[in-house]
């Protein structure tokens, strides 16, 4: 009989503790999540959704948009989506778990990481307060909205975003997310 495999359980300081890589280090419930760099075809179509929702949400002071955020409840858990959109009203503090409220978490799926985010981390997110999760798939071209644990509705044309307490609505060519990207 073989020993019983043990795994190591992390909290958010130790995730502070960790020295910069270059992967992305994330804990739920305890558990290390690791992913690597993403890749130039992964960044690309962060920026081209980061760059729609900087322009319709954060430039006119409607919400804030980051690219390297964080959900995090502290001690175990901490996600961090490609894209974050938050509401107006930012604590006046530099730590991540003191944003109360999330908007909209989106991650871009890749080989490294679409069964952490499809599997795991989709549902996390709404648990954890995330009001809507997208899930974007480079391979099939679509994205997946989530609003509710379970499966969501598969868009590949238009998905029209409405912020959740303002009267707000962003429009993204879901195509166009993906020109030049096989």
């Amino acid at each position: 009989m073989g020993m019983a495999a043990t795994i190591p359980y992390y909290t958010v300081d130790d995730l502070e503790r960790f020295k910069p890589d270059g992967n992305r280090y994330e804990l739920l419930d305890r558990v290390l999540l690791v992913t690597p760099p993403p890749s130039v075809s992964h960044e690309l179509v962060v920026s081209r959704i980061g760059s729609l929702l900087v322009n319709a949400v954060q430039t006119p002071g409607h919400g804030f948009v980051f690219t390297h955020g964080a959900v995090s409840f502290p001690p175990t858990t901490q996600l961090e989506p490609d894209i974050l959109v938050l509401p107006p009203m930012m604590p006046a503090s530099d730590k991540w778990q003191d944003v109360c409220e999330h908007w909209l978490a989106v991650e871009v799926l890749s080989r490294s990481s679409h069964i952490y985010d499809r599997e795991f981390k989709r549902d996390a997110y709404l648990a954890l307060g995330v009001r809507e999760v997208w899930l974007v798939d480079r391979a099939e071209h679509c994205v997946e909205i989530v609003r509710q644990p379970g499966a969501g509705e598969t868009v590949r044309d238009t998905i029209i975003w409405r912020a959740p307490t303002i009267d707000l609505q962003v429009g993204v060519d879901v195509p166009a997310l993906f020109l030049g990207i096989d």
